[in-house]
């Protein structure tokens, strides 16, 4: 039996719409979270967990952590974290550091395991049968997206609420769409969650266009309390499949 933690209803709120507005759980999905062991995607796993005990859709729930072989980060703690709540877990190695080193051209290390994580990702999935993958970006992460896209590259894009992958096999899903950082750090932080800090050091250990945005955005919402309800606002047909 399972024992997840019951999270706040205003976190709980914001999850349950965004989850209806883009259909993203359905009846009989198996679905497979990836857990890096921050304080989003283990915040994720209990709103899950715990959606799961009522909601109108019957569907089951594994998660995946992948270990990069970084130095100075190491998830296997959350295995046994897994096994108390009863959650059903998968766990992958892959020295992606190492092999960025010798494989990388002309992109960032971040992006490069990104790219990796992805593939473990979709392979897990076809491996064990579950046809969703439930990533734990939240609105912060969307809104600097957006930016990067803005002032990067001179596009409109973010991060898509609900879509298929290219092969058509896996449907990607974001619950956290609607809600905001500091509600899993709140979350995380009064539940005891067994985080790990600075979950990818390699990244952490230098500026980012990421971080900036960041930086940015917490400057512009200092002076004006709506900022991320008007960004969303404006956002909301990005998030959307385009069929």
């Amino acid at each position: 039996m399972t024992s997840y933690l019951k999270p706040p209803k205003s976190l709980l709120r914001k999850v349950g719409r965004a989850i209806a507005d883009y259909d993203m759980i359905r009846d009989g999905d198996r679905i497979l979270l990836g857990v890096s062991g921050g304080k989003d995607s283990l915040s994720l796993l209990h709103i899950l967990g715990h959606l799961q005990s009522y909601a109108p859709v019957k569907f089951d729930l594994g998660v995946l952590t992948i270990d990069p072989e970084v130095e100075g980060f190491d998830p296997h703690s959350l295995t046994e974290y897994y096994t108390r709540i009863g959650v059903p877990w998968h766990y992958a190695e892959q020295p992606i550091m190492e092999q960025a080193k010798q494989n990388m051209d002309g992109d960032s290390f971040c992006a490069y395991c990104s790219r990796m994580k992805r593939g473990i990702m979709y392979s897990t999935c076809r491996k064990e049968g579950y046809n969703v993958l439930a990533l734990a970006q939240h609105l912060d992460d969307l809104a600097e997206s957006l930016l990067m896209s803005i002032f990067h590259g001179g596009q409109l894009r973010t991060m898509k609420a609900n879509y298929t992958n290219r092969e058509g096999d896996v449907r990607i899903i974001r619950p956290l769409a609607y809600a905001r950082e500091n509600q899993m750090a709140d979350f995380a932080n009064s539940a005891k969650l067994p985080v790990i800090p600075d979950s990818c050091p390699a990244c952490f250990s230098m500026p980012t266009q990421r971080e900036s945005m960041k930086q940015l955005l917490a400057q512009l919402e200092g002076e004006n309390k709506h900022l991320f309800a008007n960004m969303l606002h404006a956002m909301r047909p990005l998030l959307e499949e385009k069929l």
